[in-house]
């Protein structure tokens, strides 16, 4: 059995990392399903947006610390994890696991899909940044977050943490998280501006839906230019960088006659007839 359940469904695809028992813990089985799976999402232009959530009571409780090494366990696949398997050095299969779950992150953020996080329970540390890695986030009540490993003795600065974190709150907010590693509640968490919308438990999942829905409902093209396009002017050097990176996408995407279905839609009360990718 594995640790990651795939759903599909009109093109939206519902990972739930399925190990209730370790609070959703990533060990190296569930770190390999998602790259796998990642992967192929990324790869089936069918699929338009993900949905990212866990089994139980938590959302993800970040690595797992009691996991073993399981010689059982194939990462050869994965970024870096044949190197795991293959040394005998305790330095280098740690780096190698901690570059295994940073490049999963990673994966996430550049995955041509949108990324929703629905953090139905606690998501802590590796956890948090996990739900920070994904587009959008939606919360249920019971959801709590933070930055602990400061509390373990290493840097709050984890998995991409310092890099998403300091962009969705403000560096001198994240710096308070990060440096205290306090745990927060959902209402704070809304309050902040980290999550797009806090509801009761049994509705996370209805919410998460309809905001895949209606992503959906764009063309495929322009979303994956939207994602991109947006993910990179964050970090544009100045306001002219980011005006050319846009001019010269809006172009590219007037050339698949997208523009065109849309206005004869409008024009006569239709819904677009979007082309695949």
């Amino acid at each position: 059995m594995g640790a990651i359940r795939t759903e599909i469904e009109e093109g939206i695809v519902q990972l739930t990392i399925d190990r209730p028992e370790r609070r959703n813990a990533l060990d190296g089985a569930a770190l390999a399903e998602l790259h796998a799976e990642l992967d192929r999402i990324n790869g089936d232009p069918a699929l338009r947006v993900v949905i990212i959530t866990g089994s139980g009571s938590a959302f993800c409780a970040g690595a797992d610390m009691k996991a073993g090494r399981d010689a059982a366990i194939d990462l050869s696949s994965t970024p870096i994890g044949a190197l795991y398997q293959s040394s005998s050095g305790d330095l280098v299969r740690t780096y190698a696991m901690q570059e295994l779950m940073a490049s999963l992150f990673e994966k996430i953020h550049r995955l041509r899909q949108p990324v929703i996080a629905a953090v139905n329970g606690p998501a802590h540390g590796g956890g948090f940044a996990l739900s920070l890695a994904c587009d959008i986030r939606f919360a249920s009540a019971s959801a709590s977050f933070g930055a602990v490993f400061i509390k373990r003795g290493v840097s709050a600065c984890d998995m991409g943490t310092s890099y998403h974190l300091p962009r969705l709150v403000g560096a001198s907010r994240s710096a308070e998280l990060l440096l205290t590693g306090r745990v927060f509640d959902a209402e704070e968490a809304d309050r902040i501006g980290l999550l797009s919308g806090l509801v009761p438990d049994d509705q996370l999942l209805a919410l998460a839906q309809a905001c895949a829905q209606e992503i959906a409902g764009n063309a495929p093209l322009a979303v994956w230019m939207t994602k991109e396009t947006m993910w990179q002017t964050v970090d544009a050097p100045s306001l002219r960088h980011a005006l050319d990176l846009e001019n010269r996408t809006q172009v590219l995407c007037t050339t698949t006659g997208e523009l065109t279905e849309a206005f004869e839609a409008f024009r006569s009360g239709q819904t677009p007839n979007w082309k695949p990718l």
